[in-house]
């Protein structure tokens, strides 16, 4: 049986620069992977939030808009993981999408209460925040001119 214990120093290894290059290469315009994730748990919890607060009779029309909104942050956020170097650029519709959802209730809602208005606010909110982390990420890992 082969001795695996002893590890040798992997700067010796002769594939050692082609696996630093394909590394780098894997991981360039990947700053903000953990935003990925936490941006498509709240485009799934805003499409679900009718359902979870229970307004879908006092509210039909957010229940469709909410659920349309968060497909849609759900499917920026997916772009954001699939292809990153094309798609950090819409981070600024996420913060359009933020902005938007803080004032959908009193536009497209009739007279909602205080739980649909912080939980639209509370959205809204998120999504600007995690929009402007994406897109802070990105110009900050664009190359220069």
């Amino acid at each position: 049986m082969a001795n695996v214990s002893h590890r040798g120093d992997m700067a010796t290894h002769p594939d050692v620069s082609e696996m630093r290059e394909r590394y780098a290469r894997m991981l360039g315009g990947r700053d903000v992977a953990l935003v990925d994730g936490p941006v498509f748990l709240l485009g799934l919890y805003c499409a679900a939030s009718p359902w979870i607060l229970h307004y879908t009779t006092s509210q039909p029309a957010l229940v469709t808009h909410n659920l349309i909104v968060g497909i849609a942050i759900s499917v920026l956020a997916l772009g954001f993981t699939t292809a990153p170097d094309r798609m950090y650029g819409l981070s600024w519709a996420m913060c359009a999408l933020g902005v938007w959802m803080i004032i959908a209730p009193w536009v497209v809602g009739s007279s909602p209460d205080t739980g649909v208005i912080l939980n639209n606010v509370i959205i809204g909110a998120l999504a600007i925040i995690l929009g402007l982390m994406c897109a802070g990420t990105a110009a900050k890992s664009a190359p220069r001119p």
